[in-house]
């Protein structure tokens, strides 16, 4: 049946997400802001996801600013944010009453419309969420988190799809994190839910895979109502389908976008121009399709994140046994689907089992939680075995996560005014998402990253030679891979006193990864035992513990608080 197919833009936001960790500057957004909102597009995927992350702790910029600037420029199209259940815009759980502030918080800044999704498909971390997105009077779209598993099928997706309605839902996006859902899938699906519910389907994948686009347009042929795209310089790859290709596919026959190609076209030149300015963030596996992904199944955001994670741990070369090791994570944790958090708890636990040498021998505190079912109910039982390594004795629990959270609002309004922080609303809600950051964004403290400029073009006939920064270096019969980078000239200074000597001394203990320390657990004099956690860190947007390995005394601490710290610095001398 003939009908006109909307289209979600994502190039503010799941584009650059997906292609270069969500770095894009709210600066180049503004100047096209009016031709978007000129073209008709049903709605502007815009902010949350991991944009609110990333502007406090990379760009040193206040979400809620790009927020009414974004909706001020846009005042007849709907933005549109991405709501991770119950966790927000973080990556964990958070008390019913500071979900229910930031929601609202959320449309009083400008937000049209909520696309709520739990990474678990567990309908009771949508409940609150979904009530209190209602009570704004704003647009409330429910998730589908497309997978695929032993234990995921299209019967099971349109139950959960039924729930979703029942919680008074505007519309239903089937959500394809990864790029998995085949043309056959996708038709099979809609149609199935179509043939339940009477509201808009909107269809959410990525070129990870390359079916992508033979996917959408099986979807609408359903009877799918919307399709998610990315303007094509930021399109293609682990994004979205490209938006004037897809247009013009539908032109003139009976799903015609009524979007304006020759306007696509300027918005196009204007995103090309954006995208020189992020080449450096942008590896060429993203931009490539690869259909491996149907065998590990890592989202177009987790492939750059797991792309820039393993960079900052100068572990690139193990990026191909990462992704091997994913998929054998995924299936002993119970096949959740691949989407942010239980992405990054997947993710970062292959990432220690591959780095540190031994599967399990280092677990984050956010495996532990889903494994305890503090991230909901996991899609099929986690493996015995791994769940007595992870948890030992404790037992997982039962009920809705969030029931175990008290109110925490008013205190932590009140940790904001101790530390000297603004009482204004927003940063007081800044704060209650990530207290570990917020503190040093609020206070200016963050400096915004420097992107690395362009690589040069070519003059005509001309070759361009970079200087290599990588070598494979010989010694003695012995071959290593050494990584040069500039510095400066001269010779380097003696450490000053009371810095870290250059050489680990008896007792040493160094950071098994680069991050940030949350907490430094232990002070010098102090007599620890084997197996006490020393020192917190932060990596890869987990926390990870470090561990006394002997019995002894504290005799020295060399970081603190809020450093970063690269892998293998000297934190602390046990003896």
């Amino acid at each position: 049946m003939a009908h006109k197919v909307g289209i979600t833009e994502t190039v503010l936001r799941d584009a650059h997400q997906s292609l270069a960790a969500t770095r894009m500057r709210t600066a180049d957004m503004l100047p096209i802001l009016d031709k978007l909102d000129s073209l008709g597009f049903y709605s502007l995927d815009a902010w949350g996801g991991a944009t609110f992350d990333t502007m406090i702790r990379y760009l040193n910029e206040d979400p809620w600013e790009r927020l009414r600037q974004l909706k001020k420029g846009l005042p007849n199209t709907m933005v549109q944010m991405l709501l991770r259940g119950q966790n927000l815009v973080g990556y964990r759980n958070y008390p019913d009453d500071v979900a229910e502030a930031f929601i609202k918080l959320t449309a009083k800044n400008g937000l049209d419309l909520f696309r709520v999704f739990d990474a678990l498909n567990d309908i009771r971390n949508l409940e609150v969420p979904l009530a209190a997105a209602k009570a704004t009077g704003k647009h409330v779209q429910g998730c589908i988190c497309y997978t695929t598993s032993p234990v995921h099928t299209n019967e099971k997706f349109v139950e959960f799809t039924m729930e979703l309605v029942e919680r008074g839902c505007d519309s239903i996006c089937i959500k394809d994190m990864a790029g998995l859902i085949s043309p056959r899938e996708c038709y099979d699906l809609v149609k199935a839910i179509k043939a339940k519910v009477k509201l808009p389907v909107i269809i959410h994948s990525h070129c990870t895979s390359g079916m992508a686009p033979l996917a959408y347009y099986a979807g609408v042929e359903a009877g799918a109502d919307v399709l998610d795209t990315a303007i094509s310089p930021w399109g293609w790859g682990t994004s979205q389908p490209p938006t004037e290709p897809m247009v013009a596919s539908f032109k003139g026959g009976n799903y015609d976008t009524g979007l304006d190609l020759s306007n696509l076209v300027d918005v196009g030149y204007y995103f090309l121009g954006i995208r020189q300015k992020y080449d450096s963030l942008i590896s060429p596996v993203m931009e490539k399709p690869d259909v491996s992904v149907l065998l590990h199944q890592v989202p177009g955001g987790m492939l750059s994140n797991l792309h820039s994670q393993l960079k900052e741990q100068n572990a690139l070369d193990r990026y191909q046994e990462v992704l091997a090791e994913v998929p054998l994570v995924r299936k002993e944790l119970g096949y959740p689907p691949l989407v942010t958090p239980s992405s990054q708890v997947v993710g970062t636990q292959a990432i220690f089992n591959v780095l540190m040498g031994k599967r399990y021998g280092r677990v984050s505190q956010e495996v532990k939680d889903y494994c305890l079912g503090l991230y909901g109910r996991p899609p099929a039982p986690i493996d015995k075995e791994i769940l007595k390594l992870v948890i030992g004795k404790e037992q997982p629990i039962s009920v809705r996560p969030a029931d175990l959270l008290a109110p925490a609002l008013e205190k932590l309004r009140q940790e904001a005014d101790e530390i000297g922080l603004s009482d204004r609303d927003e940063d007081v809600m800044t704060y209650a998402l990530f207290p570990n950051i917020a503190p040093r964004f609020l206070k200016g403290e963050i400096k915004a990253e420097t992107l690395a400029p362009p690589k040069p073009e070519a003059a005509a006939g001309a070759v361009v030679r970079e200087v290599p920064n990588e070598f494979e270096v010989t010694v003695d019969g012995e071959e290593f891979h050494v990584t040069v980078n500039a510095m400066g000239l001269g010779v380097a200074p003696e450490p000053k006193e009371g810095a870290r000597p250059r050489e680990v001394p008896a007792g040493g203990i160094v950071a098994p990864l680069q991050g940030l320390v949350l907490d430094v657990k232990v002070k010098e004099g102090d007599k620890v035992k084997k197996g006490d956690v020393l020192v917190v860190l932060e990596a890869m947007k987990m926390q990870t513990e470090v561990h006394a390995d002997t019995d002894g005394k504290v005799v020295k601490l060399y970081t603190f608080k809020s450093e970063t710290v690269a892998n293998g610095d000297l934190l602390l001398v046990v003896e």
